[in-house]
């Protein structure tokens, strides 16, 4: 890896501190490190712990963390407390993943904040580095945030875990709750082969004494964090147990359902809830996302803020993430997701098919480790035509093996390698069949598809310009 060398440690744009980041380990691309935290304690203490000083929620899981950290994020900024938010991965810009309440942070900021992080690297190599390693791309990125967020003067922090909990980058914070999504098998060459050893590193967050919110629909998993949960002397509180969510609808608009406390629910809860149950809205599309406000409106129950039930009706209501069965357009009717597990995949699938009645194309692609052979037997019987090809270059991928699982299944399918062609090919397609797209598997696959020039040449609308901060 390569070390920038940037002229008197400052920073002139984004682009620069994209460029100095990407030159450490990044496992994102798959490439190979060792997850430690004694290297990022020290860079945070050298920075002065910018970690610490604000209320945090710190948000794990398998699915569906991004969604609610962002629903967290968008209920505080809602009752007027300007909130961090980090997340990962990033569809455009590297800016989207260091934000305020998703909201783009002003530019110098951010700058600053690069450069406090530089000083501790910049010249440095193993040899001279603490620990004789130097740090990774996602610890530097998340230094970044820290320290913007610090600069910023925010009150609160809302913060994604990157891969796993208990060794990820970000278990240097001091959370005032912990929340932890659904566990799914995924990065099991790092996490473990099983739904209880993922389980045991994704509670690797929990703190001592600090409350626990999850939802858990696999036993296994919820045994494992309401164990250590007990352990550490945490409470812990459970979607389907201490709040209720039902009435799911969903369209076009968005996800509706009606949240609902029980005889467990802690009583902050119950006062968010205006006592028994509460109706709440969302602009992210599919039958999950009510799972995930309750699990959202349950963390929030648990912190030292003064929130009722607007903020969270108006969090919630303005809550919108790319990616995350976005749709993008009308004619053709295009869908952008980036699920990458079989059980996402299900999920997304099923309101896909709710929602787009007439023929459909898919556009697949998924990175080298991913269960591409289950989600081709979902995804093969419900699609006229499916084009295979790669998430871009930034991923390591195996097009050949993944078009293999899906001709298998469905003769319909091809192998498009260069991924600019199978997007116009996609979406090519799609009109002349008057069909449904989907494009999926991958993040990065939907940020090619997002950033083509074919987005706005074949006749779809263009992307929307980011929303800044006030």
């Amino acid at each position: 890896m390569h070390l920038l060398c940037v002229s008197a440690g400052h920073f002139t744009s984004i682009d620069e501190v994209y460029d100095f980041v990407l030159g450490y380990v990044n496992v994102e691309k798959g490439q190979a490190t060792e997850f430690k935290l004694d290297r990022m304690r020290w860079m945070a203490g050298e920075l002065g712990n910018p970690q610490l000083g604000r209320t945090t929620v710190h948000v794990a899981g398998s699915k569906g963390k991004g969604s609610v950290a962002t629903l967290v994020a968008k209920t505080l900024q809602a009752s007027g407390v300007r909130t961090g938010l980090y997340t990962s991965p990033h569809i455009i810009s590297w800016k989207e993943r260091i934000t305020e309440a998703g909201l783009e942070i002003p530019d110098k900021i951010v700058l600053r904040a690069a450069e406090e992080v530089l000083s501790l690297v910049q010249g440095k190599t193993v040899e001279t580095f603490y620990g004789r390693e130097l740090p990774t791309y996602f610890e530097l990125t998340t230094l970044i945030a820290f320290c913007a967020f610090r600069l910023a003067g925010y009150d609160a922090q809302v913060i994604e875990v990157g891969l796993g909990g208990r060794l990820d980058s970000t278990n240097i914070v001091s959370p005032d709750v912990c929340a932890i999504t659904p566990i799914e098998l995924e990065h099991t060459q790092f996490l473990g082969p099983t739904i209880p050893l993922i389980a045991g590193e994704k509670a690797g967050i929990i703190k001592k004494n600090v409350p626990v919110c999850t939802m858990q629909p696999k036993p296994d998993a919820l045994d494992v964090i309401s164990g250590r949960a007990k352990e550490m002397g945490a409470p812990c509180f459970v979607v389907g147990h201490d709040i209720l969510f039902s009435s799911v609808n969903v369209d076009i608009g968005g996800t509706r359902c009606r949240l609902e406390a029980t005889q467990t629910s802690p009583p902050a809860l119950r006062a968010l809830l205006n006592e028994n149950s509460l109706e709440v809205t969302t602009t992210l599309v599919g039958s999950v996302y009510a799972g995930n406000m309750a699990l959202a409106a349950l963390a929030l129950s648990q912190l030292p803020i003064p929130l009722n039930m607007g903020h969270i009706q108006k969090g919630f209501a303005s809550t919108s993430m790319p990616a995350r069965f976005e749709i993008i357009a009308r004619s053709p009717f295009t869908v952008l997701d980036g699920a990458h597990t079989p059980e996402s995949i299900r999920t997304i699938l099923s309101t896909f098919l709710q929602l787009t009645p007439g023929p459909k194309v898919l556009l697949f692609a998924c990175a080298y480790d991913k269960r591409h052979e289950e989600m081709a037997e979902l995804l093969s019987p419900h699609f006229e035509e499916i084009i295979i090809t790669k998430p871009g270059t930034f991923k390591q991928s195996d097009p050949l093996l993944v078009f293999s699982s899906f001709q298998q299944r469905n003769p319909a399918a091809i192998l498009l390698e260069n991924t600019g062609e199978a997007i116009q090919k996609a979406i090519r397609s799609a009109k002349e069949r008057k069909a449904s797209l989907l494009v999926t598997g991958s993040f990065y696959l939907c940020a090619e598809f997002t950033k083509s020039k074919l987005y706005s040449a074949q006749g779809l609308s263009s992307p929307p310009e980011y929303p800044r901060a006030k």
